[in-house]
Formats: structure tokens, C-alpha cells, sequence
């Protein structure tokens, strides 16, 4: 599943990551430095995001609000001299996805544990699957259903055991991050339409998708309140928000560049391994810093979501349809019926 390269393979091109720019390394270090910083980055990023919500009485919305605002500024550094190329209609459906997204995520953690919403994002290929056969009129291969079944059985499983040992756990918090991937969803297939027709950076649709969700939440929470109530909170605890959602914000932005660069250097497949690895591992780190009760159920149904991860990969890479899924079933039991008739000979 991982690339394998010769010791004396070098890369074709000068490998570049956010400012740091390498001459002369091999396609295994070019690997091994964006596994090593997509663990670095992102497992800071799952501590900080669950130690901001350890704190009583803080906003999730306004949390949200916060690294929008930082992811703006990042956007807005590397896209300065670019003009727009995707119209601007477009960033404001895509930055009200976005918003729900990002916004709904941060906002399950005031009624669920960090582990639980790792579990459902990782569980993204179900509204996607779904998300890509209304919208974009795609043909799945029966692997990509059959690894959509597996996560929704772990996902049940998972669920059932949360709800029976973790004390903060809530039905509205499930039914907040579920809706959190319709948008995820959603928004996956408008990015992919808006960035193959009008060849947009990663920089742009990051500037303007978290630039106006920055406008949006905004002027919805001087509206309503909420801004003021979450400013309160802000102003009696400074660091725990806006130096805890700087550390969330660029841990998250540089985490992103990355896997992308991890994508461009070693493909889609061998990314979405390294990403299910490290969401395993910000689950352990989860435990290991933060105390909550453990039930091996977490374990088993986990298992069964990184099986349906697996299968979604492996279809990526052999596209078996439910036809010929049947029939290489049939030959497995024709063999094994053969091997035990010759045994029965043999005695």
C-alpha cells in the first residue's frame, strides 16, 4: 500500500513544503518528511483542539470564527498577487459550505468527545458517495459501497458503545456531525467541479472560501449575540482562545498543504493511508492526554471503519464490480470444495 523506491532515486524536480525548500532528496526522504510532518502537525492540531473544549463556557462558533479569521490572513499572504479565476458566485456557495463544515465540527465538541468526531469525519466517503452521484452523476465501483457499508456498521457500533460509557456524549451532538458531513460532502464535489474547470490554486479557494465564511459567521453572530457572548468568554481566557485557535489554525493550514503535497508527490492512495494512520494515533494521543472511559468496543468497531478506509482505497486501484465480486466468491467455494474432496481421497 506505502511507495517503495531504490536508495538512488532522486526526485525530478526541487521538493518544496509551505517555505522549506529541498534540492537533491531521494523519493523515499521526500516521503518520510511529509509522513513526519503530517503527524507532527496534525496531532498538535487534535490536542489543541480538544483542550480548547475542555474549558467550561467556550464558543465553538466563535472558535470557528477565530480560525477563519487566521485562515483568511494565511490565504491572503500566498494569494496577494493572484487574480481570482473561479466566479465569485461560486466562493459564496462555496464558503457557506465551508462554514457549515468547519463551523457544525467545532461545534459537536461542546457535546462530544474528540474521539467520537474523528470517528464520523473519517466516515466522510458516505455522504461523499452519495454527494457524487446527485451532483457530479458518478458510477461507483461495488468496493466503494461495500466500504461505505463497513463504516456505517462501525460507525453504529462506535456510536452504541459512546453513548453507553462516555458521559459526554448527546444525540444533538451526533445529529450536529452528521450534518457537518453533508457539507463536508458537498462541498468535496463543488471544489472539484470549480478547481478542474477554472484550474484554481489551492491558495485562492482557501482565501476566498474562508474569507467570506469569515463575513458570513460574522455578521450572523453580531446578529444574533453570539459574538459578544463568545467575545466575554475571549476576554476573560486570551490565550485559551485566540493563542490555543492560532496554534489550531496554523497546525491545520500547514497540515493541509502538506497532504497535498503528499498527494502530488505519492498519489491520492498512498495519502489516505498516512491521513487514517494519523487519525488512529490522535485517538490514542486523545486517551493518553485527556482522561475519558475506554471500552474495547471502541477498538473492534474501529477496526471495522479503517476496513471500509481500506476497501474504499483498494477500489481506487481495482474497480470490481458486484458481478465480478460473485464470481470470484463462486470460485473460492468451488476450490475449497475441491481441496476437501481430494483430501477425502487422499484418507
Amino acid at each position: 500500500m506505502l511507495p517503495t523506491y531504490r536508495n538512488n532515486e532522486k526526485s525530478q524536480s526541487e521538493f518544496q513544503i509551505l517555505c522549506c525548500k529541498f534540492r537533491n532528496q531521494s523519493k523515499q526522504s521526500e516521503f518520510l518528511i511529509c509522513c513526519g510532518l503530517v503527524f507532527i502537525f496534525y496531532l498538535i492540531y487534535g490536542y489543541f483542539a480538544e483542550l480548547i473544549f475542555t474549558y467550561q463556557g467556550v464558543s465553538g462558533w466563535y472558535i470557528t470564527l477565530v480560525q477563519f479569521f487566521f485562515y483568511t490572513i494565511f490565504g491572503l499572504k500566498e494569494n496577494a498577487k493572484m487574480h481570482r479565476l473561479v466566479p465569485f458566485k461560486i466562493y459564496l456557495l462555496l464558503a457557506f459550505l465551508t462554514l457549515g463544515t468547519m463551523g457544525l465540527s467545532n461545534f459537536s465538541l461542546e457535546y462530544l468527545n474528540y474521539p467520537m468526531q474523528i470517528i464520523f469525519k473519517s466516515c466522510k466517503l458516505i455522504p461523499v458517495l452519495i454527494g457524487s452521484i446527485l451532483i457530479q452523476k458518478k458510477k461507483h465501483s461495488f468496493m466503494d459501497f461495500m466500504a461505505a457499508f463497513a463504516m456505517c456498521i462501525g460507525l453504529i457500533f462506535f456510536t452504541l458503545a459512546d453513548s453507553q460509557v462516555s458521559p459526554k456524549f448527546s444525540g444533538y451532538g451526533v445529529f450536529v456531525i452528521s450534518v457537518a458531513l453533508v457539507f463536508d460532502a458537498v462541498i468535496g464535489n463543488v471544489q472539484e467541479l470549480a478547481m478542474k474547470k477554472y484550474k484554481a490554486s489551492n491558495s485562492e479557494v482557501v482565501f476566498y472560501s474562508y474569507g467570506i465564511g469569515f463575513l458570513y459567521l460574522l455578521s450572523f453572530m453580531v446578529i444574533t449575540g453570539d459574538f459578544f457572548v463568545g467575545f466575554q468568554f475571549a476576554w476573560k481566557h486570551p490565550m485559551e482562545t485566540y493563542g490555543y485557535s492560532f496554534l489550531l489554525s496554523i497546525t491545520g493550514y500547514l497540515g493541509i498543504q502538506v497532504v497535498l503535497t503528499l498527494v502530488r508527490t505519492t498519489g491520492a492512495t498512498t495519502a489516505v493511508t498516512v491521513t487514517t494512520t494519523r487519525k488512529a494515533m490522535s485517538i490514542a494521543v486523545s486517551f493518553i492526554f485527556f482522561t475519558k472511559p475506554f471500552t474495547w468496543q471502541y477498538v473492534w468497531s474501529g477496526l471495522i471503519i479503517v476496513l471500509g478506509i481500506y476497501l474504499n482505497v483498494y477500489s481506487k486501484r481495482s474497480k470490481l464490480t458486484f458481478k465480478e465480486f460473485i464470481g470470484k466468491f463462486r470460485r473460492l467455494i468451488h476450490k475449497r470444495k475441491d481441496e476437501s474432496r481430494q483430501k477425502l481421497l487422499d484418507i
